[in-house]
């Protein structure tokens, strides 16, 4: 068989897993990666475990989605730059095309009843998906106390009108720099970087940062915002909640309070990456054109660091300081989704009713191993059951 069949056989297998996982991988990241696990170690047997482990440690290392990440290592290490290309884009696409169909959807429909009740009945349940991450992330990333410290610092931060990127980067410094031991250069260069990380769509008021009027939507600043987000984002899929807060609703108020949520509960209920909660927002503000830049921009930097990250991959895990700065970020990471919590429940402590769905979800969460996909689902379906009987004045 020649190379060039070869190749083709490798980058037909690449895109027929990456289709596949895309199509019908739910229930989050470590859902995610579990089955490619099984897939590429168990069935295929394409990478050892330690190789499979090497790669998911590289992950944490870097900015993006862990899960779309991992498929883009395995691409990348079967297929060289084209493996890494046909994989990714296949395990994207199912997920972008299904939320393309449910954003259209809701921009036809979503003031009828029917589309009402089933929002309603979903964002109770997405809401409480959250607050498990929070805590299980909270748990994971909070180890010592200079990281609870640093956690707290980022709320607040966030609060005042910090720019998130800029936290983000700093806690990580300031963590690094901590467990080396200050000195006074150290803090000086720290002090630098403050007037630089307030919002740029923020002013000053002379007292607190508040937000400027609505700025007018633009294709390239829509790619823009995407593209931010994917480049610095860490941690969990949930910390993009608070990056989309700040420069979508807060900042140039493109959508609303619901609409974002309304966009974290399509990701939810879709297979795929959560990130595809881009495809959503994007159609919402600017059509088809607007989903396509939204989705590239957020996924884009994931290929590029995955390219590069790959053959450095043993360098990376024995570095002490990427580690020790790791840590700093995930701190901050915990920070800043705590910081959207009260906001995003506006849109969830509407009535009894929305409280109760709450209160039971966690429950079930906590004390059951019921997949969120099927407690969502259930969720949706009782709403929908809501809005066609006596039970419509909940919402």
């Amino acid at each position: 068989m020649s190379s060039k069949m070869l190749n083709n056989n490798v980058l037909r297998e690449l895109a027929l897993l990456g289709l596949k996982l895309g199509a019908t991988a739910f229930g989050g990241p470590a859902a995610h990666i579990s089955m490619l696990h099984h897939e590429v170690v168990g069935r295929r047997q394409w990478l050892t475990d330690q190789e499979f482990l090497d790669l998911l440690g590289a992950t944490n290392l870097i900015p993006g989605p862990n899960s779309t990440e991992m498929v883009l290592h395995v691409g990348h290490k079967r297929g060289g730059w084209r493996g890494l290309l046909v994989a990714g884009g296949c395990f994207i696409a199912p997920a972008f095309g299904i939320v393309l169909i449910l954003a259209w959807l809701y921009v036809q429909y979503g003031t009828t009843p029917s589309m009402e009740g089933l929002l309603w009945g979903i964002k109770p349940v997405v809401y409480a998906i959250i607050l498990q991450a929070v805590w299980k992330l909270g748990k994971k990333a909070i180890s010592a106390w200079i990281l609870a410290l640093v956690g707290m610092l980022v709320l607040v931060g966030f609060a005042l009108g910090f720019n998130e990127i800029f936290l983000l980067i700093g806690a990580g410094l300031f963590v690094a720099l901590w467990k080396r031991g200050f000195s006074k250069r150290d803090v000086k260069k720290a002090f630098l970087i403050v007037p630089l990380a307030l919002k740029p769509s923020l002013s000053w008021n002379g007292f607190i940062w508040v937000p400027l009027a609505s700025a007018p939507v633009s294709f390239l600043g829509l790619f823009l915002v995407f593209l931010k987000v994917g480049a610095v984002l860490y941690g969990s899929g949930y910390v993009l909640i608070a990056f989309l807060q700040a420069d979508l609703v807060e900042g140039l108020r493109w959508i609303s309070q619901q609409q974002l949520l309304d966009a974290v509960a399509v990701g939810q209920v879709t297979p795929g990456p959560l990130f595809t909660t881009a495809t959503f927002i994007g159609y919402v503000i600017a059509g088809i054109p607007g989903a396509i830049l939204a989705t590239v921009g957020i996924f884009m930097p994931a290929f590029v660091f995955v390219a590069i990250s790959g053959p450095l991959i043993p360098k990376i895990r024995k570095s002490v300081w990427a580690g020790n700065m790791l840590d700093g970020v995930n701190a901050a990471s915990v920070g800043l989704m705590l910081a959207v919590l009260w906001p995003l429940g506006s849109a969830v402590w509407i009535d009894i009713p929305s409280i109760l769905l709450l209160s039971l979800t966690l429950i079930l969460l906590w004390r059951t191993r019921i997949p969120s996909v099927w407690l969502i689902g259930g969720s949706a379906l009782f709403g929908l059951f809501s809005a066609h009987s006596s039970f419509l004045g909940w919402y």
